[in-house]
């Protein structure tokens, strides 16, 4: 299966993208190749789409900062004393506009959505000069909705931590720069993109593993309509999802024999076997070969151990809910194919021990080490976050008896719980989504985002430095500020 993963850098596109400018929306240099006469053969179009999911796994985002900030911020993870102040800044609300990853997450983006418009401006080109008998019609069509899904994507990461943001939507050709558009005209956007996707895009079946499928353009625009509050419109693009279901182990979502199974709609692809020698130097440019992540290493118990399960996440489970032990190891656990146990020490930093380490997204269910190359794929959307975004939506505009089935489906593959019953209040209902979601989707990069939306984070993080007028929203990076001549810093989030 892992023979199938996309390749996500191409040498060919890259001596054409990776020449972007500093000034991040910026994509055009004299000396390359002109797009127009670059788009003539069908290894082309596929090279210039496949760096556009290059950015996916840069430093940036899934292969180490993203998950540092999202799971941080969340307070799913509290750091231990060898965890670097970059990434302690998100547990302590301390960043600001000079934070360097927060920047690397913006500039990755950006960088994302330029690749795309690449594609997406050269639409006429790739229908024009190349050949029906050398690439169809349908494939065209499927190439450029892929980096309409991407372009739809980045945006999503960008417009849920930092609310308006410059939208671009063709490669630049100067350095006029872009002003910053309003959150509902990227939101308007994003949409836009996903349903231009989601008619072009082949199934799952069709299409090679790791690429945007019809699935994913659905069911990632359901969930831009559930952030934005239109319940019905969400509930209609999820219920046109077909050929998805939960796997029947939990754990085999997070196992590298089993993943892209059933249950995936999209995730990161990661795969040693391609290498990994540029990982550290791939912050923002998708450049070079990073085909691993670091989040093995990070977050492993047994090796640097930098952030453990919150006491709150762990406290959220409960009794009977195998989902915590195919999320954290505890003293006693087997671990490297059954051969080895966990013992208190192994969860000791200092002089401190701690109740639990990560066990999803980690390699010890089959070594007994981890290191900087974790070939886990990240989770972008599964079914479950879609079963219970459903149940969401239900109970908004729906019945509280069919969202409590969405809430069950999820609940029943936990083993060992009890089905809600079906007279649950909408309150009660909304309280099980809440406690659902932290528990089925812990680690995922969801809980925060949540919690922003739902309202509810100044009484969830009240311990915590969270400040509700500030930190809903990230900075924008000074960086910006400085490459950009249409952004100042009137355009900043507030507090920052």
């Amino acid at each position: 299966m892992r023979n199938n993963k996309i390749i996500f850098m191409v040498l060919s596109c890259f001596m054409l993208i990776s020449s972007c400018s500093e000034k991040d929306l910026t994509l055009s240099d004299p000396n390359q190749i002109p797009p127009e006469t670059f788009f003539v053969k069908r290894i082309q179009v596929e090279s210039a789409v496949t760096a556009a999911y290059a950015n996916l796994q840069t430093r940036g985002l899934y292969t180490r900062h993203m998950f540092f900030m999202m799971d941080n911020m969340a307070h799913e993870n509290e750091g231990n004393s060898q965890l670097e102040s970059d990434k302690r800044a998100y547990l302590d609300f301390s960043f600001n506009s000079s934070h360097g990853p927060i920047g690397d997450y913006w500039d990755t983006c950006f960088r994302g959505i330029n690749k795309a418009n690449l594609v997406i401006d050269n639409q006429e080109a790739i229908n024009t000069n190349i050949l029906e008998k050398d690439l169809s019609q349908v494939l065209k069509d499927k190439y450029i909705g892929e980096a309409k899904f991407l372009r739809g994507l980045y945006y999503f990461f960008l417009v849920t931590r930092f609310g308006g943001v410059p939208l671009v939507t063709t490669v630049a050709d100067d350095d006029t720069g872009v002003a910053r558009s309003t959150k509902e005209e990227v939101y308007a956007q994003i949409v836009k993109d996903l349903k231009d996707a989601s008619a072009d895009l082949l199934p799952k079946a069709d299409e090679d593993l790791g690429r945007a499928t019809q699935g994913a353009a659905i069911a990632l625009l359901g969930k831009v309509y559930l952030f934005q509050g239109k319940y019905q419109a969400a509930l209609d693009e999820f219920e046109k999802l077909e050929g998805y279901d939960l796997e029947p182990d939990f754990f085999d979502n997070f196992r590298i024999e089993t993943e892209n199974g059933i249950e995936s709609i999209f995730e990161v692809q990661y795969t040693a076997a391609l290498g990994s020698a540029n990982q550290w130097d791939s912050a923002v440019s998708g450049a070079g070969i990073h085909e691993t992540t670091f989040r093995g290493q990070e977050y492993g118990l047994l090796n640097w151990f930098n952030v453990y399960p919150s006491d709150r996440l762990l406290d959220e489970y409960e009794a009977g809910d195998e989902r915590y032990a195919a999320t954290f190891y505890s003293v006693g656990d087997e671990y490297n194919a059954g051969s080895s146990t966990i013992v208190q020490d192994d969860l000791k930093n200092g002089d401190v021990f701690r109740r639990a380490g990560w066990r999803k997204y980690q390699n010890y269910y089959k070594t007994d080490s981890e290191d900087t190359r974790s070939e886990i794929n990240m989770k972008v959307i599964r079914y479950a976050d879609v079963l219970l975004m459903m149940a969401e939506c239900e109970n908004e505009v729906g019945t509280q008896a069919t969202a409590i089935g969405y809430i069950n489906q999820v609940r029943m593959r936990a083993g060992g719980l009890s089905a809600l019953a079906t007279t649950l209040s909408k309150e009660q209902v909304f309280d099980a989504i809440v406690h659902e979601r932290a528990v089925e989707l812990a680690g995922e990069q969801c809980r925060f985002n949540d919690l922003i939306r739902w309202g509810i984070a100044m009484d969830v993080l009240s311990d915590t430095n969270f400040n509700e007028s500030i930190h809903t929203l990230l900075p924008i990076p000074d960086r910006e500020f400085s490459s950009n001549p249409l952004m100042s810093s009137a355009d900043q989030n507030p507090g920052y």
